[in-house]
């Protein structure tokens, strides 16, 4: 495939190709009308930005996380709560920490940590920023602030501290905190920059979560500015630690949780472009999750670039044998969805054959194969077994419409080795770039197993639990159709099912 022009093309505007000489079998548009955000929430009028998980003893999820609006004043991101125990049904609780005065640390609330400590008092450590710079003593710091309800937090100043020496004073910030019962006392792990080795993550200990001593980084891979949002955990025999720059998260390995770290060649579970960012994990019934957020969509619908926090976003994770991480849809989604759709589809355009539940696809180079399967639910989990040629270019189509009769792709790129979605239309994919994307390597298996999951624009894919691709895709609401397309190449989607909550 030959990609050349930059995505930029696509934000002017594209010219539609004229129809088939013969007029294609349609499905009829179906009645569309948007959902509540069960499953990935948002404050209205507002958005989740850097989410703190914790778990309390009756086996609730609690995110909290920074709120961010599009009119932040001097003082902004106080600390909101949402809590789940199923990951599709959410509770709001609204403020629960304000942000400080001008005058203080904390005019502006970053990212930290929530626990309970062994006589059961609840401790909030997070950052403090103050743009003026807090007299010399530096633009962040750590600051903390202890609950007896988890709804309403005391601060505490005297515990906040600043970056050691060596350590830039601006960027100190993000403190997750855990007990360590083989060192029988608390850790901190701080994203840090130290004046030599760039981007760290610093660690102290502490017996009583008030004096902290200075240990050291723990990770430090001289490659980024900032290793922002660090957290660590153990899945299996392994530790890992994730952590967040460039707009994406990533993560590292080691076996042991003193390290060292390494980072896989392909340390990224989700895309770039803040379309997964921040996240941290939290253990529920036995599942780990990572706990993060899909950016709001950018200036131009469907561009694939995304601005700084969104809605709430939770994967589950997977421990590979070969140390690796692996991301999938959380199983309690299967207890949301629970009413099978059944499976229709026609052939829109190009060579389709279709039978029981298989769709099978060709298409020479220069052109692509399509198959519409009606009206897209607002909200919907789709599955299915996907076989492409190595070379070829298949997926998921958005659009076929009454209202408009464009499809956009959202591309299992074998070629590239890539899953993404920029807006493209479908007789457009050779010309374009993909921009925003995830690196998968389609080479591991003949048949790989997708899953979509779909709450209004969200769009979520899921590949062989392995990697995810979040989208917001608008083009795929208001009535748009799902297809299924095969650009260049042979395709074929079988075991498709389809199914929407009760």
């Amino acid at each position: 495939m030959n990609r050349r022009l930059p995505i930029a093309g696509i934000l002017l505007g594209a010219v539609m190709l004229a129809g088939c000489s013969s007029a294609p079998a349609s499905l009829p548009d179906e009645p569309y009308e948007a959902v509540a955000y069960n499953l990935y929430p948002a404050p209205e009028n507002a958005y989740v930005g850097d989410t703190m998980p914790f778990v309390t003893d009756d086996g609730t999820l609690e995110l909290y996380y920074l709120y961010d609006t599009d009119h932040n004043g001097q003082g902004y991101h106080p600390v909101w709560k949402y809590s789940t125990k199923n990951l599709y049904d959410y509770e709001d609780h609204g403020m629960v920490m304000n942000f400080g005065l001008i005058s203080d640390p904390d005019p502006a609330v970053g990212t930290g940590s929530v626990l309970q400590d062994h006589d059961g008092l609840y401790h909030l450590f997070y950052t403090g920023h103050n743009d003026a710079g807090n007299r010399g003593q530096g633009k962040e710091c750590v600051m903390h602030a202890t609950s007896t309800d988890r709804e309403n937090w005391t601060k505490i100043p005297e515990d906040t501290f600043f970056s050691p020496d060596n350590y830039s004073k601006d960027d100190f910030r993000d403190p997750e905190v855990f007990w360590v019962d083989e060192d029988n006392c608390w850790w901190m792990l701080i994203a840090a920059r130290e004046n030599s080795l760039g981007g760290v993550v610093a660690k102290y200990t502490s017996d009583d979560l008030k004096t902290w001593e200075f240990e050291g980084p723990i990770y430090s891979p001289m490659e980024q500015y900032m290793l922002e949002c660090p957290d660590l955990f153990k899945m299996g025999d392994k530790y890992y630690l994730t952590y967040s720059w460039d707009c994406v998260t990533y993560y590292a390995v080691s076996d042991s949780m003193n390290g060292p770290f390494k980072a896989p060649r392909d340390n990224v579970l989700d895309g770039n472009n803040f379309i997964f960012y921040a996240a941290k994990t939290a253990e529920l019934d036995g599942t780990r999750y990572l706990c993060g957020w899909l950016g709001r969509a950018g200036l131009s619908v469907d561009s694939g670039i995304y601005q700084w926090a969104g809605n709430v976003l939770n994967h589950e994770l997977i421990s590979k044998e070969d140390g690796s991480l692996g991301v999938s849809a959380p199983d309690t989604l299967y207890s949301y969805f629970t009413v099978e759709k059944p499976f229709k589809a026609v052939k829109k355009e190009g060579n389709v054959k279709i039978k029981d539940n298989t769709v099978t696809l060709t298409a020479q180079d220069g052109s692509y194969a399509l198959a519409d399967m009606g009206t897209r639910p607002a909200t919907m989990i789709l599955e299915c077994d996907v076989t492409l040629d190595a070379d070829g270019n298949a997926g998921f189509a958005f659009g076929g419409s009454k209202k408009d009769e464009s499809y956009t792709a959202l591309c299992l790129d074998a070629e590239e080795n890539l899953i993404h979605y920029e807006g493209t239309y479908l007789e457009d994919l050779e010309n374009y770039d993909a921009q925003a994307f995830t690196k998968f390597d389609f080479s591991a298996s003949d048949t790989h197993h997708v899953t979509l999951v779909c709450e209004n624009e969200i769009v979520v894919l899921y590949i062989d639990e392995t990697k995810a691709l979040s989208s917001r895709i608008r083009h795929s609401i208001d009535g748009a159709h799902i297809g299924l397309f095969a650009d260049g190449c042979n395709a074929s989607f079988t075991n498709i099912t389809m199914k929407i909550p009760n």
